[in-house]
């Protein structure tokens, strides 16, 4: 009855569908990500890297000089150039626009992670991935910005936010971050621009297993599968053996 009432049901839809998705890890679809960095890490040091950010956020925190009027036409081999260096490979670059501002979209790939500190997009962070026992340990200080300069007529209110995230390939073990391990194993810290722009400090800090995750459900599976396969060869050897046995006394 109340979906017949159509002047309502539109309305409260769409009140549930922004209610439902302001609340919970679907919130984020609504915070103004200005920069994030998101490393896939894997247990032999190499990694795969993106980067999105507004070319405002990255003029100001990494000293860039990219042309960031909202009309300007985005220079993505520029972009490219920039991100490429001997220790990256830089897959995929591209573009989109938000909040009238211009971001750019970068994929790379590095063999050793530790040595992205070495290039100028990662400078302001020194790498750590170490062997602690029976842990891999993953360290990450985040210092000063380049220039801080915040640009003008970019369109910022104050609610932009800065996001480095880590995509673990074993087990999480510890970690520094606010609210834990996030869908399995990504890990998030988060800072607003203004901070991020004033050069406050933020280490990242996580633990995690020596073995692989897809290792050890590929172990699981094989094992599973095995025990199986024996429990039917038991099956089937003592099915044959009954029949065996019940001919044997039908002839008798």
């Amino acid at each position: 009855m109340l979906c017949g009432l159509r002047g309502l049901c539109v309305p409260l839809v769409v009140a549930l569908c922004v209610s439902s998705a302001c609340g919970g890890g679907a919130g984020s679809l609504f915070r103004q990500y200005e920069y994030e960095e998101e490393i896939y890490l894997s247990l032999d040091g190499s990694a795969t890297v993106y980067v999105n950010s507004s070319l405002a956020a990255l003029n100001a925190l990494r000293g860039t000089t990219f042309d960031a009027s909202p009309d300007a036409r985005v220079d993505t081999a520029a972009v490219r150039a920039y991100y490429t260096s001997p220790v990256t490979r830089v897959i995929r670059v591209s573009q989109s626009r938000r909040n009238n501002r211009r971001f750019v979209h970068v994929r790379l790939d590095v063999d050793d992670v530790t040595k992205l500190g070495t290039i100028p997009p990662f400078a302001w962070s020194t790498y750590r991935f170490t062997r602690a026992g029976s842990l891999d340990m993953y360290e990450q200080q985040v210092g000063a910005p380049i220039s801080a300069a915040v640009p003008a007529d970019v369109g910022w209110d104050g609610k932009e936010i800065v996001a480095f995230r880590l995509h673990l390939p074993s087990k999480i073990v510890t970690n520094n971050t606010p609210a834990g391990p996030r869908r399995g194993n990504i890990l998030v810290w988060e800072q607003p621009l203004a901070e991020r722009l004033r050069g406050v400090p933020l280490t990242l800090d996580a633990g995690m297993g020596t073995q692989s995750i897809l290792y050890r459900t590929l172990w699981l599976f094989g094992a599973t599968f095995v025990a199986v396969a024996i429990s039917f060869a038991l099956l089937l050897w003592w099915i044959l053996r009954r029949g065996a046995k019940e001919q044997s006394n039908l002839r008798v």
